[in-house]
């Protein structure tokens, strides 16, 4: 780690820069917007103005793909050759089989059976083979086992510098499309998403404020916080099942705590209400993960941010609007 940033050498602006212009074939730029008047404004206090990445724009509906995209152009011919392996609920797998089919490389991806149906189908719409396993442990032993029989890379969803170095470039795009923002708010599952924009933010930004945003049944971020050091769940749960993972990894725990000022938590009726004002304000249907930044503005740190500037993201989508009505069914029960 450097001493006047806190962050290691592979996330300092300029391999940061360079990522994104890596990447940039393969990727798009999103948009960012002001937020309009509308629900959202009205619930909080005066003058507070509220600006949104829209990366569900990107390329496979989701950021995933600038992470995945970075590791990938930095594997040698030979290693790209034998084909990449993945394991991921949905968007992971999803970004792996578009970067995979992006580069001309064989993808297999692990995905749980517990899946839905639209995301198993769109990574294999993206060329990848899925195979649906019966619990976490099986995706892992069998993504191992492919790796150690044809010597394929396995893409992490979250962990390691090319993964951050790839996400940095949504806080490099937010730095030129928004006006300085006091606060940015981050939703976090492994950290891989909001330790590569916290980088980035970070060092363009030093006064502004990055809080992470985790559900209450999956706070393996907010616990390894606490302990300072990684944990591992027995059991994680939510309706935004692209933020749980069961376990936190080392290099993205140590960049999310040099970066980010602190985590809140919200629960799954807070995600619900919040899923519900985007489409209220906005017209768009998001998957409970986009909203979590929302939630947590309109929530835990409505008060503490009042009358700032502050930015949010809609991190992406991948659901059919039968799974969202299946979802939001609960808040009219």
């Amino acid at each position: 780690m450097t001493e006047c940033q806190g962050l290691p050498a592979a996330l300092q602006l300029p391999e940061l820069i360079a990522a994104r212009q890596r990447v940039a074939p393969h990727v798009v730029t999103t948009p960012s917007i002001r937020w309009p008047q509308g629900a959202l404004l009205d619930s909080l206090p005066a003058d507070t103005e509220v600006w949104s990445k829209l990366e569900l724009f990107q390329q496979a509906g989701t950021f995933k793909p600038r992470g995945a995209m970075n590791v990938m152009m930095n594997l040698e011919p030979e290693s790209l050759q034998r084909g990449v392996t993945a394991v991921s609920a949905g968007n992971h797998a999803i970004a792996t089989a578009y970067c995979a089919a992006r580069l001309g490389v064989d993808a297999q991806v692990f995905m749980p059976k517990f899946a839905r149906a639209h995301r198993v189908a769109k990574a294999q719409a993206l060329g990848a083979r899925v195979i649906l396993c019966e619990t976490q442990s099986e995706m892992f032993e069998r993504a191992e086992a492919l790796q150690a029989k044809e010597g394929r890379t396995f893409i992490h969803p979250f962990e390691g510098p090319r993964t951050l170095q790839g996400t940095a470039g949504v806080g490099l795009e937010i730095s030129e499309q928004m006006p300085k923002l006091d606060a940015m708010l981050l939703p976090v599952g492994g950290g891989g998403l909001a330790g590569g924009v916290g980088a980035a933010l970070r060092q363009l930004w030093p006064e502004v404020r990055i809080y992470g945003v985790e559900p209450e049944g999956a706070n393996t971020m907010a616990m390894s916080f606490e302990r300072g050091a990684t944990v591992q769940r027995e059991s994680v749960s939510s309706i935004a099942d692209s933020l749980c993972p069961p376990k936190s990894e080392p290099f993205s725990f140590s960049v999310c705590r040099a970066v980010l000022d602190g985590i809140v938590l919200v629960d799954d009726a807070a995600l619900r209400a919040a899923m519900n004002l985007i489409l209220s304000d906005t017209q768009l249907v998001v998957e409970p993960a986009a909203a979590a930044t929302i939630a947590a503005l309109l929530g835990p740190l409505r008060e503490s941010l009042a009358g700032m500037r502050v930015g949010v993201i809609c991190c992406g989508t991948n659901m059919a609007f039968t799974d969202y009505l299946d979802i939001m069914s609960v808040v009219n029960k």
